[in-house]
């Protein structure tokens, strides 16, 4: 930094003053332009700043597990490249909880759902795994040294409490053959903070639920909008919908989540600055997630691949299985090999699908569903030839033609047997009475 001159603060003496001209005033409109300019400029970097902290501060939330994956790529401006799949698990465990969910000890997988997106990012398909479900779990790291030994058959939700997240990871990937990319684990007060962060969801129930062992009490048939704690109450019920069942409780989670995913994709989400920060934050804040995800460029990331999926190519199905077996599936879910592999090809081969319905026992059809909009139909018809020209001399137009419709897409798929829906259907949740 250069030195500053001293002022001279004596007279003037003998030198000659040199007359300018007068500096012609600037007009009224010029001086408002340099206002708008400055205004502008002070805006872009208040602006750049608060995006900067905000992000730091998303950033700074974040709580990260190790699950064995390599870095996932440093995405650009804009969705996230190419396909992937995330594992998401959700933990009933009361520690850290401030009492929700009562005293319990233990740390239990209560969801386990994998998220798979095609390459392309023109389908997704959510898979929830019943926490009942008997599975070979493979050997394990222990978080305080050392490794678990494998286990020929275990209920799934007991890989929290062998290995944590990164045991949850491995076993589904023995499960599944795919894969996992990302992981996050959210706790009960994180399925509070988000639910309350999108303004509730819209769930469709047909009758009164009541269930004392979750706190749920939805009073009469229709339309609820769930957020807080009887969110997470209308998530964890068993008892209170279908027949009681893992089985029949993963059919009513998805009446949620396919009015979750809706909300999420709707204007009133996707242009609400502040909803939008509060959900981040939300998610920030009470997941643990891989340590490949702790960038909320990779969030913001992932967040676009699922943008502009259509709501009828997201799936959310059951990992298929049946009840009433002997032996280590007594009480528990066996998994049903065949229909297993046949629904597993088509995520791996990224074909998208549809499911009949399968054993749907936890939901029904929304009697009150919105009519179904359908683009108009393509016309076939040429355009009429123009008249020929009077003047021999002058070139004819070519003739017009009509638009030739767009290609029929290839038909999709139905799996027979496997249990679930999209997000474009419209469901309401079977009370157990």
């Amino acid at each position: 930094m250069s030195e500053l001159r001293p002022r001279n603060r004596g007279s003037l003496g003998n030198v000659e003053l040199v007359r300018h001209g007068r500096q012609k005033t600037s007009s009224p409109w010029k001086r408002a332009l340099a206002w708008v300019a400055s205004g502008l400029a002070v805006l872009l970097v208040s602006t750049v700043s608060l995006a900067a902290i905000t992000v730091a501060s998303l950033e700074a939330n974040i709580e990260t597990v190790d699950i064995g994956e390599e870095d996932a790529p440093a995405p650009g401006i804009g969705a996230y490249p190419g396909g992937y799949n995330l594992l998401i698990v959700g933990s009933d465990t009361r520690e850290g909880q401030d009492g929700i969910g009562g005293e319990s000890s233990g740390n239990l997988n209560d969801v386990t759902m994998l998220l798979h997106v095609s390459e392309d990012h023109s389908s997704a398909v959510a898979v929830s795994i019943p926490r009942d479900m008997v599975v070979p779990i493979p050997s394990c790291p222990d978080p305080d040294g050392g490794s678990f030994s494998a286990m020929s058959a275990r209920p799934i939700n007991e890989t929290l409490t062998y290995g944590g997240l990164p045991c949850s990871v491995l076993t589904v990937e023995e499960l599944t053959g795919l894969d996992i990319t990302f992981a996050g684990l959210i706790t009960f007060k994180g399925v509070i903070e988000m639910s309350n962060a999108v303004g509730g969801v819209d769930v469709c129930v047909d009758g009164p639920i009541r269930d004392t062992d979750t706190g749920l009490n939805i009073k009469e048939a229709g339309t609820v909008n769930l957020k807080g704690a009887q969110a997470l109450a209308f998530l964890r019920t068993r008892h209170g919908v279908g027949d009681g069942s893992d089985l029949g409780r993963i059919s009513s989670q998805q009446v949620y989540l396919s009015s979750l995913v809706r909300t999420l994709k709707s204007d009133d989400t996707l242009t609400n600055i502040p909803r939008l920060y509060s959900i981040a934050s939300a998610a920030t804040s009470n997941m643990k997630l891989s340590s490949n995800m702790t960038s909320v460029d990779t969030l913001v990331a992932i967040a676009q691949s699922l943008r502009n999926i259509p709501l009828d190519r997201i799936q959310f199905v059951q990992y298929p299985g049946t009840t009433g077996g002997t032996g280590v599936y007594s009480g528990k879910v066996q998994p049903n090999e065949f229909l297993a592999t046949q629904m597993m090809d088509f995520i791996k081969a990224d074909q998208p699908f549809t499911v009949t319905g399968g054993n749907n026992i936890g939901s029904v059809a929304d009697p009150n569903a919105p009519e179904p909009t359908t683009a108009p139909e393509p016309t076939t018809e040429p355009t009429t030839a123009p008249e020929p020209t009077t003047d021999p001399t002058e070139e004819a137009p070519a003739p017009t033609v009509a638009p030739t419709p767009a290609a029929t897409e290839a038909p999709v798929e139905t799996v027979d047997g496997v249990s679930g829906q999209s997000a474009a259907d419209y469901t309401c949740s079977r009370a157990n009475n």
